[in-house]
């Protein structure tokens, strides 16, 4: 039985105050420190497993496997990369020195930034708070992790038992609405991490500016899915169907809307269709790997975008449970909202095309997007997208899994978004750099003094030219 927090944990400027001395003890600096958070962390996954599948699927409908797969699983593989690279992503970056300035010893440390403010999203409401938190941790930072309210099961699992597995003095879970969320905002942290609505980030980043405070912003877009006539058309269906259909098409990086060489329309509507009944069989709302939408609201929104196309596959939906099938639509006019706004939903449109260069130009047409993707067997036509479009990733003949590399960094590219993490780019968000330069007494020549006679300045120009 998953138990709720009645009321939200109240962060004023006592609380906040005790984080910034907590930091500024420098009990968070050591790298024992660090690892021992990320133990923690993971030890908090392994035991409490069970309770996370239950809370998300409280959340969510989200199938075990599904939250296994892509929140707990994926957290626990992330701690594992950053522990067994942290000890070199902290030591010193030794940097030449010009002979003139020398003796002297001269590198490039990172510095932890202090007192951070993380804000999840409910569509993968533990990832999308500890993700974060691992590069935070691994940083040396103190850290507020605000989940959010639309997600209250796992909320509640947060608030209730996150501080027993990490410090809880370094790290707190604030939990509370949008109102209490601007509350939070008006603090100084140094930090904010934000993932969610494009409206909403612009909000967090306004906040921010009133502190001078350094952002990251994960937003989403319409990330597009181009199929060629020169792709392996069983494998783009499954994977297709796969990933816009995975977390009932709840997912930042899911493909937005689909784009398929005129000449092969067809033969890939009708794959994806047999595995759509593959996947889910003939009717997914009694499938037990199917998801559900978050709340009403989003379900209504659904709803009104679902009847601007014809329909070649899903079923009726049912408001009571939330339930919207798994829709491809065709024929959806360019003006749709279908094809401007994100859809964050399991609805596909397909529009077709004729060359590559027109489908770019689609893609061209729209705001930067998290991700592109590609199915095509012909790695000039990959080299022609690379060249051709912006976003902050692409991933051919597959989708989603670049965001689940840890050494590939992960974040979007204007509209999208603001600033990466993941793997070592995370550890990178969540710190600073900063030059040091250790130099001796000895020699301190006269020449660097004034007065700057005309036969000194000449001698220094000269010395300075050629030992640079």
């Amino acid at each position: 039985m998953i138990t709720q927090k009645a009321m939200p944990e109240s962060y004023d400027a006592t609380t906040h105050a005790g984080l910034r001395r907590y930091f500024d003890s420098g009990s968070t600096r050591s790298l024992e420190w660090r690892r021992g958070q990320l133990r923690g962390l993971d030890a908090f996954l392994r035991e409490r497993e069970a309770a996370i599948a239950e809370a998300i699927h409280a959340d969510l409908g989200k199938p075990v496997a599904e939250t296994w797969l892509t929140e707990t699983a994926w957290l626990r593989s992330e701690i594992r990369y950053v522990l067994k690279h942290l000890r070199g992503w902290i030591r010193p970056k030794k940097v030449g020195v010009p002979l003139h300035y020398q003796p002297a010893r001269a590198f490039v440390e990172r510095e932890p930034l202090g007192v951070v403010l993380i804000i999840g999203a409910w569509n993968y409401p533990l990832q999308l708070c500890l993700a974060p938190l691992i590069g935070a941790l691994a940083g040396g930072n103190c850290a507020v992790v605000k989940p959010s309210e639309m997600a209250p099961a796992t909320s509640a699992l947060l608030f209730g038992e996150l501080g027993r597995s990490v410090d809880p003095e370094a790290v707190r879970v604030a939990e509370g609405d949008a109102a209490f969320t601007a509350s939070l905002l008006e603090h100084r942290f140094d930090h904010l991490f934000f993932t969610g609505s494009r409206r909403k980030g612009r909000e967090v980043m306004a906040a921010a500016a009133r502190h001078l405070t350094p952002v990251t912003l994960e937003l989403g877009g319409k990330s597009p899915v181009i199929v060629t006539e020169k792709a392996d058309l069983r494998l783009a269906a499954r994977r297709i169907a796969w990933a816009k259909f995975l977390n009932a098409g709840q997912t930042c990086v899911a493909p937005d809307y689909l784009l398929v060489h005129k000449s092969v329309e067809e033969q890939l509507l009708a794959m994806m269709k047999e595995a759509l009944r593959e996947f889910f069989g003939d009717d997914p709302q009694s499938s037990a790997d199917y998801g559900r939408i978050v709340d009403a609201r989003n379900f209504r929104r659904l709803e009104a975008l679902r009847r601007e196309g014809a329909l070649v596959e899903g079923g009726g939906p049912n408001e009571a449970s939330r339930y919207i099938a798994p829709t491809i639509l065709r024929d959806v006019p360019e003006d749709s909202d279908l094809m401007k706004e994100e859809i964050f939903g399991p609805l596909l449109p397909v529009r077709s095309f004729t060359t590559l260069e027109e489908a770019v130009g689609m893609v061209r047409s729209l705001d930067a997007p998290l991700a592109v993707y590609l199915f095509s067997r012909d790695r000039a036509e990959l080299r022609y997208l690379r060249e051709h479009t912006r976003s902050g990733g692409v991933c051919c003949n597959d989708l989603l899994f670049q965001a689940a590399i840890p050494g590939l960094p992960f974040g979007g590219r204007g509209a999208s978004g603001i600033g990466v993490y993941h793997g070592r780019a995370g550890f990178e968000t969540f710190t600073a750099e900063r030059s040091v330069l250790e130099r001796g007494g000895f020699p301190d020549p006269d020449l660097r003094y004034p007065p700057y006679t005309a036969g000194r300045f000449s001698l220094l120009k000269k010395i300075v030219t050629i030992f640079s």
